[in-house]
């Protein structure tokens, strides 16, 4: 391959037509807290009653995928802020196809998250006042997230610093708590502790090795959303600084907000309590704890949590499409942007079909919905796949020009070449594991679809070209 083709594929230093409007405090509140979500609260539960305190290891395996997922991607984002991030560096290193397929899965599976958070949002709504039916909750949720989202990524940013905030209070509250009343010091609070757990509930991997897989596979999804900081810091004065930051400090937070915070559980909560996952896991500790309103208290962490992901869902699939539009993998009119520097249009599409989905969740067959879900089941998985993969090669682009790389990844290539064996090995499991199998399947269907629709798209861009040099050539 040739120098000049080499430098062509190097990552541009253009401006970004988007407004640099989120404050440094916007991008650090977002890099701390936007990897805690509701499956945190809620799917937590699931985990622990499938693994048993073994638990634990499932979350620091599928953590330490993250971090080291995070730091090739820190690379890349460093070298080059973009607001398609990971799909701008596919396009790049592997192939326009690439691109398009990653950025558009990658949209999929946060314009499903739309529907998801909302009816998770709905449903504590609907508890609180069981007059309105749910689903005028859930379209008046994403009505009122999507307004904000209308008027400026300033917006976006402080309804998240506001949401993040609330829930880094929640957490370091209940793993105080936790910790106060496993020492003792609180009456009538004491708890076994995890090692009498262990004991007296059929050991530290009471359902075995496999169990832990399984449970493996569902928390890697719950990290799903990490990546959101190198999107939302193009929007940023100093993206590159702000990039450096939050990927350095994904070690701590995964350690603090995950790590610990199961552990305080795993020390309360019996593995095989039948309410576990039913109330979730953390209010179950509460209950456990005798603390008062332990119901309430979760809900509005949660309701708080899933209102953080919905505002995050929306931004996150508005900025991918504009970046598609703008490397022309999708319509010219999505790359438009108002007075504000905000793309309303790719803001109102992404939604559009959010509410859509919604919809679809309260008055179509539940086929339906069930097989949207299913298609991005495995789309973090294969997001985790191209990053490992576009650092390769992006590397090797650099290191043939000699260019400083300012942020590199540890011990390259050899932990890059170990992420990759890891998620194909994970995607082989899910394809072996029945109650994963459709997942994977699905997904598969819906990459190969998108896949076939970017190769025909790029032959049509060439013959148009081709068109067009031999007009002006005429």
């Amino acid at each position: 391959m040739s120098k000049v083709i080499l430098a062509s594929q190097l990552p541009s230093k253009q401006k970004a037509s988007l407004a640099p409007g989120l404050k440094q405090r916007h991008v650090t509140m977002l890099s701390i807290a936007g990897v805690i979500g509701a499956g945190l609260f809620v799917g937590s539960g699931h985990a622990i009653a499938s693994a048993g305190p073994a638990a634990i290891i499932a979350y620091l395996l599928a953590g330490t995928l993250v971090v080291l997922v995070m730091r090739m991607l820190g690379e890349m984002a460093v070298a080059s802020p973009d607001t398609g991030s990971f799909s701008t560096y596919a396009d790049r290193a592997i192939g326009r196809w690439a691109g398009f397929t990653i950025g558009w899965l990658y949209w999929w599976f946060w314009v499903l998250v739309i529907p998801l958070e909302a009816i998770a949002a709905a449903a504590i709504l609907n508890a609180w006042f069981p007059a309105i039916d749910t689903w005028l909750f859930a379209l008046a949720v994403t009505f009122l997230l999507t307004v904000s989202n209308l008027f400026s990524v300033a917006r976006y940013g402080e309804f998240e610093f506001w949401f993040a905030l609330l829930k880094v209070i929640a957490i370091i509250a209940f793993i105080a708590l936790g910790a106060v009343a496993m020492m003792g010091v609180v009456p009538d609070r004491n708890v076994s502790g995890l090692l009498s757990l262990v004991e007296s509930h059929g050991g530290f991997m009471p359902n075995g090795y496999t169990a832990v897989i399984g449970a493996l596979l569902t928390t890697m999804f719950s990290f799903m959303g990490t990546e959101i900081v190198t999107i939302a810091a193009a929007e940023s004065k100093d993206p590159a600084r702000q990039i450096t930051r939050a990927t350095k400090s994904v070690i701590w937070r995964i350690a603090l907000f995950y790590l610990v915070s199961i552990f305080i559980v795993i020390s309360i909560v019996p593995w095989n309590d039948p309410q576990l996952v039913q109330v979730g896991s953390y209010q179950r500790a509460l209950e456990l704890l005798a603390i008062p309103h332990a119901k309430m208290i979760v809900d509005v962490v949660v309701l708080v949590a899933v209102a953080s992901c919905l505002n995050s869902a929306i931004y996150t699939s508005s900025r991918m499409m504009f970046s598609l539009a703008k490397r022309g993998d999708a319509p010219a009119q999505l790359k438009s942007t108002n007075a504000s520097h905000v793309p309303r249009a790719a803001v109102l599409a992404s939604t559009a079909i959010g509410f859509l989905t919604t919809i679809a969740n309260y008055f179509a067959p539940a086929q339906v919905f069930a097989f949207l879900l299913a298609s991005s089941g495995a789309v973090a998985l294969l997001v985790y796949l191209v990053i490992a993969v576009a650092q390769l090669r992006m590397r090797k682009i650099l290191q043939e020009n000699r260019i400083a790389i300012e942020f590199p990844m540890w011990l390259y290539p050899w932990l890059t070449w170990a992420v990759i064996v890891f998620i194909v090995a994970a995607l082989g499991t899910m394809l072996m594991m029945p109650q994963h199998r459709y997942e994977v399947l699905s997904t598969a269907l819906l990459a190969v679809v998108t896949v076939c629709i970017g190769l025909l798209s790029a032959r049509h861009r060439k013959h148009a070209q081709g068109v067009a040099s031999s007009s002006a050539a005429a």
